[in-house]
This record gives C-alpha cells, sequence and structure tokens, in this order.
C-alpha cells in the first residue's frame, strides 16, 4: 500500500458526490501499513470516498481475484472505471482535493507514472518494514498536517521582526544617514545617478527616488513601524506585506554599509515570501523550510570550507565569547567554562549546521528534532551575543517545521491550561482562514511562478557556496537582475573565527594635551561596565566599528563621517554615543586609539570588579582638527554640515 507516499497537505475545497455515485477505496483489511494509510486518506477525503476492505466486499467483484487485492488498492469510480497503485491512491487523494498536482503529473508525464508505479510496487512487497518506518517517521497515526494557525502565528512573528527592524533604524537613521549623518543618503544618490544614470531604478530600487531628504527617510522608517502594526493585528495583511518589503528594500538600498548585514538580506527575503504565501501556502512553507535550510548549512559549510583551524581542531568557542561583535553579560559566564564543554559547543554547532539541517525536508518527526535543535542553537546565541533581530528571525523560520496539531500542544503547554491555549489560539486565528480563502482563488498561477524562479536561484546560490566567482556566465546573468532586491541570498556567518577583540576609541581635546573618551552605547569602551545587552535593537555604529578595527591599519573611509560629525558637534552623529564629554562644545581635536579587549578571569574580577582587561596597540588615526571657511553668502537652503564652503580635516 503505497498511498502514504503521495499524499501532501495544502487544504482545498472537496468535490460534492452523490451517495450513489460516491467512488470506493478497496484495500487489504489484514495489513497494517493499509490500514495506517486508509486512515490518514479517511481524513484527508471524509465523507466523499466509501472505504471497504476487500475481505468485506471481494464477492460483489468476480472480476478480481483476491491475489489482486492484496497486490495493491483499488479505486472503482462511478461508471465502472477501475484504478489501482500509485494511480489509485493518487485519484483518491485529489478527489478530496490533494495531490492534484501529482495525479496531474501521473497523468501527462509517463516517466513519473512509471517511477510512481515501480515504488508503489517495491513498497507493497516490504509493507511490513514501511509499516515500522512510516510510525518511527510520521508517529503512531497519521494525520493530514494542516498550517492555518502555523502560518497565523508566523506572520505575527514577522510583524514583530519588521517591527524591532525598522523602530531600530530609525532612532538611528539621521545619524547614519542624514543629511548631517556619517554616510549621507543625498551624496551616495547623487553619486549612483552620475554613474549610472536611468539604470540605477534597476540597480539601487528604492522609494528615496522620489525624495531623499531627511524627512523622507523617518517617513519610510516609521511607516514600516506602522505596517508592522497593522500585520500584527491583521489589518490589511497582503498589502501590508507588499508595502513591508518595498520599504525595508528601500532602506537597505540607502543604508550603504550600515544595511549590509546578513540578517537585513534575510528579512528582505522572508518577506518577500510572504508575500504569496497566502496564494499558495502548502507550497511557499516548503519553500520557507527550504531557506532555512539553506541558512543553516551554508553558514556551516562556509566554517567547513574556509580552512579555519579553530572550526577544525573545535577550539572555535575559546575566543568567540569574547571576540564576538557585542557580547551579552552571559557571554562572560560562557567564556569562563571548562575546555571541554567549549569543545562540545563548537560540536553541537557544527552538527546543528552541517547535519540537522538534512532533516528539516524530511516528515513530521525528524522535522521536530530540526526545530528543537536549531532553536536551542539559536537561544544560546541569543543568550550570549546581541545579534539584533537576527535569531528572532531564525526562530520565526523553525515555526514553520510544525503543524497546527503540534502547534496547539506547544500553545497548551505554554498557557496552562485548555481555556487560555483556546484564547491564545482564538487570537492568533482571528480572521486569518477567510483571507487565505479569498486570496486563494486569484494567483495560484504567478505563485508557481515565482516559487519555480525562487527554488532555481536559491538552488544556485547553495549548490556553489564558498566558490561564487565560480558561478557560470549564463547562471550569474539569471541572478544578476534579482540580486538588488533580494529574493534570493547567499548566506554564512563566522566562516573564520576572530581569536581577538580590538576596539576604536574616540578621543576629542581641546588643547592637543588632555583627552577625553567618548562613549558608545553597546562597545567594551568602560572596562568597569558589564557587557550591554542590546538584543532585538541594533546599534549600527557599534557594529560597524567592530569591523573596522579588525582591517586595522586601514581606516575606510565611513570613518571621516564620524570624526567630522563630532568636530562639528552634529546632534544626529553624537545621538549615535552614550557619553559625549564635550556637551558644552565641539572638541578643537579628535583623534582614535586600538585597544585589544578580553575578558577578565573570575580571579582578576574579583580582584577589580572589572568585566574587561584592555591593552594599547597604537593609534587608530592621528588628531585631526578641522578648518572651516564661510562663503560670505550663506548657500541658500543648506544647513548642517553642507553649510559650509570648504572643510579640511589636518594632522
Amino acid at each position: 500500500m503505497m498511498a502514504r507516499f503521495y499524499f501532501t497537505f495544502t487544504v482545498n475545497i472537496m468535490p460534492e458526490f452523490s451517495p450513489d455515485k460516491m467512488p470506493v477505496l478497496i484495500y487489504d483489511g489484514d495489513c497494517a501499513f493499509c490500514r495506517y494509510c486508509v486512515d490518514y486518506a479517511r481524513l484527508a477525503t471524509g465523507d466523499h470516498i466509501r472505504y471497504r476492505t476487500y475481505q468485506e466486499v471481494q464477492q460483489d467483484y468476480p472480476g478480481l481475484s483476491e491475489a489482486e487485492f492484496q497486490a495493491a488498492i483499488w479505486l472503482l469510480l462511478p461508471g465502472g472505471k477501475r484504478l489501482s497503485g500509485a494511480e489509485a491512491a493518487f485519484k483518491t487523494l485529489s478527489l478530496g482535493g490533494y495531490s492534484r498536482f501529482y495525479f496531474w503529473c501521473y497523468r501527462y508525464l509517463p516517466l513519473f507514472a512509471r517511477l510512481s508505479e515501480s515504488l508503489y510496487r517495491l513498497v507493497a512487497k516490504h509493507r511490513n518494514g514501511c509499516y515500522r518506518l512510516c510510525r518511527c517517521l510520521f508517529g503512531p497515526s497519521l494525520q493530514p498536517q494542516l498550517y492555518t494557525l502555523t502560518i497565523a502565528v508566523f506572520l505575527r512573528l514577522l510583524a514583530l521582526v519588521y517591527l524591532t527592524a525598522f523602530s531600530s533604524f530609525a532612532v538611528q537613521a539621521l545619524g547614519l544617514i542624514g543629511v548631517e549623518g556619517i554616510l549621507p543618503l543625498t551624496d551616495h544618490f547623487e553619486a549612483i545617478n552620475q554613474s549610472l544614470g536611468r539604470e540605477k531604478y534597476r540597480l539601487l530600487p528604492s522609494i528615496f527616488w522620489l525624495g531623499d531628504s531627511d524627512i523622507s527617510i523617518l517617513a519610510v522608517s516609521w511607516a514600516g513601524v506602522l505596517l508592522s502594526l497593522l500585520l500584527l493585528f491583521n489589518v490589511l495583511p497582503a498589502l501590508s506585506l507588499l508595502l513591508l518589503y518595498l520599504c525595508y528594500l528601500s532602506l537597505v538600498s540607502a543604508g550603504q554599509i550600515f544595511m549590509a548585514y546578513q540578517w537585513d538580506i534575510l528579512l528582505l527575503e522572508t518577506g518577500f515570501l510572504a508575500i504569496f504565501l497566502a496564494l499558495r501556502p502548502g507550497l511557499f512553507i516548503w519553500l520557507y523550510r527550504w531557506l532555512l535550510l539553506r541558512l543553516m548549512l551554508q553558514s556551516g559549510l562556509v566554517k567547513l570550507l574556509s580552512g579555519d583551524p579553530n572550526w577544525q581542531q573545535l577550539t572555535a568557542l575559546e575566543f568567540h565569547f569574547q571576540s564576538q561583535p557585542l557580547p551579552t553579560i552571559f557571554a562572560w559566564y560562557a567564556h569562563q567554562l571548562p575546555e571541554s564543554l567549549l569543545r562540545a559547543g563548537v560540536l553541537f554547532t557544527l552538527v546543528v549546521e552541517l547535519v540537522i539541517p538534512l532533516l528539516i525536508l524530511m516528515p513530521r518527526r525528524p522535522r521536530l528534532i530540526a526545530f528543537f535543535a536549531i532553536s536551542l542553537l539559536q537561544l544560546g546565541i541569543i543568550a550570549t551575543g546581541n545579534y539584533n533581530f537576527f535569531n528572532l528571525l531564525t526562530l520565526s523560520l523553525c515555526l514553520l517545521l510544525l503543524d497546527d496539531q503540534f502547534l496547539h500542544r506547544l500553545c497548551h503547554f505554554f498557557a496552562g491550561s485548555k481555556t487560555a491555549a483556546k484564547t491564545v489560539l482564538n487570537i492568533s486565528m482571528r480572521s486569518v482562514s477567510k483571507e487565505i480563502i479569498k486570496v486563494n482563488k486569484a494567483g495560484k498561477s504567478l505563485a508557481g511562478i515565482v516559487a519555480l524562479i525562487y527554488l532555481l536561484q536559491s538552488s544556485l546560490y547553495l549548490a556553489y557556496t564558498g566558490r561564487f566567482a565560480d558561478l557560470p556566465a549564463k547562471a550569474l546573468n539569471l541572478l544578476s537582475w534579482s540580486a538588488p532586491f533580494h529574493l534570493a541570498n547567499s548566506y554564512g556567518v563566522f566562516a573564520v573565527m576572530t581569536t581577538e577583540r580590538l576596539e576604536i576609541i574616540f578621543e576629542g581635546s581641546n588643547d592637543g594635551i588632555h583627552w577625553q573618551a567618548y562613549q558608545l552605547p553597546y562597545q567594551a569602551g568602560d572596562i568597569t561596565r558589564a557587557p550591554v545587552w542590546a538584543t532585538p535593537h541594533q546599534p549600527r555604529l557599534d557594529w560597524q566599528l567592530w569591523f573596522a578595527a579588525l582591517k586595522a591599519p586601514h581606516v575606510p573611509p565611513w570613518i571621516d563621517g564620524v570624526i567630522y560629525g563630532l568636530l562639528l558637534d552634529s546632534a544626529p552623529v553624537l545621538s549615535l554615543f552614550s557619553h559625549n564629554p564635550f556637551a558644552g562644545a565641539p572638541p578643537r581635536f579628535v583623534r582614535g586609539k586600538l585597544y585589544q579587549y578580553r575578558f577578565t578571569s573570575p580571579q582578576e574580577r574579583t580582584q577589580t570588579s572589572n568585566w574587561w582587561q584592555r591593552t594599547y596597540q597604537r593609534e587608530y588615526f592621528p588628531a585631526r582638527q578641522i578648518r572651516i571657511k564661510f562663503h560670505h553668502q550663506p548657500i541658500p537652503g543648506s544647513s548642517g554640515l553642507g553649510s559650509y564652503a570648504s572643510q579640511s580635516a589636518d594632522n
């Protein structure tokens, strides 16, 4: 009995049959595997098909022998047509609204039909073994896996991720890309316009081509917050998802180095798929699982392909907790763990990233293993590192490994009572079913085309992990047209482990002799301050300075924007710092120093109460001052840094 191997889980409207014209499925009642699969089919097709054992009705069908009944299932259709084997399984479920795609393939693709029947006969010869295997993979009983509740909860989690992403950037936007910011958007777009011409719209898609002022930046950022709340409360979800994707794409295109992180493109890819989720829920749930598989597997593959001995020798966690961009206070305690536990943690990470992803596309029980393993890793990362919404988004993707049945149990467990669980479920599911049914009739063809293109592109990214330069020219052309929209992306974090922590400290002075340090809100900075919790907020200047320190002695050009902001007393730039020692007036000089930081040991912490020890390395950039010459007449419409006719920073 092969029926289970052809069952899919998309809910559709079932056709009506009158009782006298109802199809009949005949199966072997003595076969445990047949009963196991038929129990599933009953739930899937409801009362639209009658199920009978051949032991009950054999005498009514003298044209079929007992051996034929035992060899395969038989579907008897109104009008006298008889189907058996894989064809009967596909047809049974298609009559109930399931597996219509597979039945179409069976009818019109001869090779598919032959392979299906061969596989059916193979399983039929090993029913007992297949029965034990299916119970192991699917559980003691088969049930149609529905995802109405799962999708409802996932969309609300996605709304919360969008909410944190937009609000986090909104409070920093003017300091990063505003007119008086570090990398002004107006300058960036002007340079792009001069170099690309009309191609700018395709290569850098953004709403900001309509206007790149500070008001526009804030409007798009806070519009994203509003749209996130609309999605959270299920108000116009289809429109909200589309506009959320467009707004965040605009910010990524405008944010330059400050919006070039893997979690930003992961959010875009996740948000893009969500636009089509209601059109083809069953298909896009599997595409989301494919996305999670790629995200985890590529993260493991880049570690192996890099050849970094810290991963190969399982020593990476001996450095990671203190050298990562923004550790939490729990990272200090994790850093003190015994070497054996740290090595075990590296091994667990590699297993979760290289082996566990293979379970994502498997049946229900292996997927549950993947859910718990990946979730445990993400929770560990959240506890010890500030990676903003990255791990929260990954956990949201993990939710799609579950079905409604398991999610009901999970809500019941956490709610503590059936009444509380029912309240939670009702809130989550409110209006979602109606929305899915309403749009399910309109765009299936479009969603199918999008899914095919997405699967092709994402497969190329996975196949060429670590060797993207080796992609054939035709494949590169295929990817290049969609790359600016981040429909599919390549992933992989911490390919090479950073073994030391370097920090850039900005200092100001009025006389070039006495210097005072600026303090960033989440940077290590003050050695007496405990590591600060930031998640789900991302302090993007703090993060970018971590990368800049790794490239020392090279000083990236954008650092000049920070220097000018401090020397010119730019309020947006200073808002990115937690302590400004020159609140009354800007300093005459600014310099940068490079320090190496490490966690204190428990003994050092007991003696000094310090969380960090730091050692001066070298000068990051020498003392600079700014000389300003004003035009005799102010530039019309100018303000902030733009009001100066010329400016120069001298050593």
